[in-house]
C-alpha cells in the first residue's frame, strides 16, 4: 500500500527513516523538508515541486521522472541518485553535491546551479536552457546532446566535460578554445 504524504511527513517529524522505502508517485508539493534524511528513497513520478529540500540527503535516491519545479535543493546531497527525466526547472541547486547523478533528459532550464558539484554526471539530452551553472564543478560531466543555449557557465570548472553535440547558442562564459574549458 502506498504511503500518503500525512502519513509520510508524520514518520518524518517523529525521526523515521525511509531508506530503501517506495513513495513513487506521492504528491509532496510545496513541503518543508529541509535537512530530511531521505537517502536511498523511490521518489519516481513524485511531485516534489516548490518543495524545501535544502540540506536534504537524497544521496542514491530514484527521482526519475519526479516533478521538483522551483523546489529550493540549496546545499542538498543528490550524488549518485537517479534522476532521469526529472522536471527540475527554475528549482535552486546552489550549492548542492550532485556528483554522480543521472540527469540524462531532465529538464533543468531557468535552474539555479551556482557553485553545484556536477563531477561525473550524466546530462546526456538534458534541458539547461537559461541554466546558472557559475563556479559549477563539472569534471567529467557528459553533456551529450545536452541544451545549454543561454546558460551561464561563468568560472565553471568544464574539465574532460563531454560536449559532443552540445547545444551552446548564446552560452555566457564559455570560450571553447580556452585551455581552462
Amino acid at each position: 500500500m502506498t504511503m500518503t504524504a500525512e502519513e509520510f511527513l508524520k514518520r518524518l517529524a517523529e525521526g523515521d527513516t525511509f531508506e530503501d522505502e517506495s513513495l513513487s508517485g506521492i504528491d509532496l508539493s510545496g513541503q518543508n523538508l529541509k535537512g530530511a534524511n531521505l537517502a536511498g528513497v523511490d521518489f519516481r513520478n513524485a511531485d516534489l515541486s516548490h518543495a524545501n529540500l535544502t540540506n536534504a540527503d537524497l544521496k542514491g535516491a530514484d527521482l526519475a521522472g519526479a516533478n521538483l519545479a522551483g523546489a529550493n535543493l540549496t546545499e542538498a546531497d543528490l550524488s549518485e541518485a537517479s534522476a532521469s527525466g526529472a522536471n527540475l526547472e527554475a528549482a535552486v541547486l546552489d550549492a548542492a553535491n550532485l556528483a554522480q547523478i543521472d540527469l540524462s533528459n531532465a529538464t533543468l532550464n531557468g535552474a539555479s546551479l551556482t557553485g553545484a558539484d556536477l563531477t561525473e554526471a550524466e546530462l546526456q539530452g538534458a534541458d539547461l536552457t537559461e541554466a546558472i551553472l557559475t563556479e559549477a564543478t563539472l569534471n567529467g560531466a557528459d553533456l551529450t546532446g545536452a541544451n545549454l543555449t543561454a546558460s551561464d557557465l561563468t568560472d565553471a570548472d568544464m574539465t574532460d566535460a563531454v560536449l559532443e553535440e552540445a547545444i551552446m547558442d548564446d552560452v555566457v562564459g564559455y570560450d571553447p578554445d580556452d585551455e581552462d574549458y
